[in-house]
Parts: structure tokens; sequence; C-alpha cells
């Protein structure tokens, strides 16, 4: 829930209102408060327990389409890597079957070194040419939404965090690949 500062009812709110700016109804939003899944960049969180959560979305909602990070969680946050081990592990041995009978894929969002990430569009040029599956480059509208969105997380706009709002690729573009 968010709950690393014991901000957890505040950062519900403000994913709701981030949501809502992007399109998302409350109504296609799930929270998952679990104490063994804790909001914590130091915890990896259980991999089964994880991927059963996200596999009775899947389900619920007839989702076709899962993004989620990849082994580096952009960040390096392990909360991020988690989701995908996760998704890796429910792909491979679980739900694979599931997965090709729904028609469900999951793309993963790239991580990029440091200099890649904070250098904004200059990135576009570095991304075209390398290999992806996806690449998404936002318009100038899109990218404000974006940004309106981020801003309405506003427990967690460090001064890092507006930083990463002016220059980081992630706001402008994304590569992604199929897991």
């Amino acid at each position: 829930s968010g709950n690393y500062y014991n901000q957890g009812e505040i950062r519900k709110k403000e994913l709701e209102q981030s949501c809502f700016l992007l399109g998302i109804p409350a109504s296609n939003v799930t929270v998952v408060d679990h104490r063994d899944l804790p909001d914590n960049p130091a915890v990896e969180w259980d991999t089964q327990l994880l991927a059963a959560f996200v596999l009775k979305h899947i389900e619920a909602n007839n989702i076709n389409l899962v993004v989620t990070f990849d082994a580096g969680g952009v960040s390096g946050h392990a909360n991020h890597i988690s989701l995908y081990a996760a998704l890796r592990y429910k792909y491979w041995f679980e739900i694979f079957i599931v997965f090709f009978c729904l028609g469900c894929r999951v793309l993963v969002l790239e991580s990029v070194n440091l200099f890649r990430k904070y250098i904004s569009i200059l990135d576009v040029p570095i991304s075209c040419l390398l290999p992806r599956d996806a690449l998404f480059i936002l318009t100038e509208e899109e990218t404000e939404r974006a940004r309106s969105a981020m801003r309405c997380h506003h427990s967690q706009l460090l001064w890092f965090r507006h930083i990463y709002m002016l220059f980081s690729r992630y706001m402008v573009i994304n590569s992604l690949r199929l897991l």
C-alpha cells in the first residue's frame, strides 16, 4: 500500500488521483496490502505470493497485456525487481497455458544506465538503434500528462524526483521487450 514512511493511506489516494488523470477508473486499481509484501526498497517480495496476486488480478479483469519492470527494476528497487521475478515465475511455470489461452502478453520496461536515464529526449537515437519489441515516444502533450500524474504523488516528490521528471528518458521514451 506504499506504507514505507507510514503514508499508506495518503499514497493510496495519490495513486487514485494519478490514475484518474491517466484515464484509469478507480474500479480498475487494486492496492495490495499484505504483511509479507511490505513497501520497502530493500525487501525482496515472495515470488510465489506476489505471482498469485498478479495472476488473480489478470484473470479477474481479463487483462491481455501486462507491463512491468525488468530484472534491473529501472532504479534497482527490490520491490520493482520482485514484480519482474513474479511475472517471470508465473510465465514460465504455472500460467504459461493461462497466458497462452487468454492471449496475455508481458512487456518489460528496459532498465538503462544512469547516463541514458537522464538524457531525456536525446536518448531517442540510441533507443531507435537498439533491439527492442516496442518503443514508445511520447508527444509533448503526453509527457505533460505523465508529469501531471507524477505530481499527484505529493508524498513522494522529493528533490531527486523533480530531477527525474525534468530529465529522465522514462518520462518521454520507453523501450520494452516481450517476456
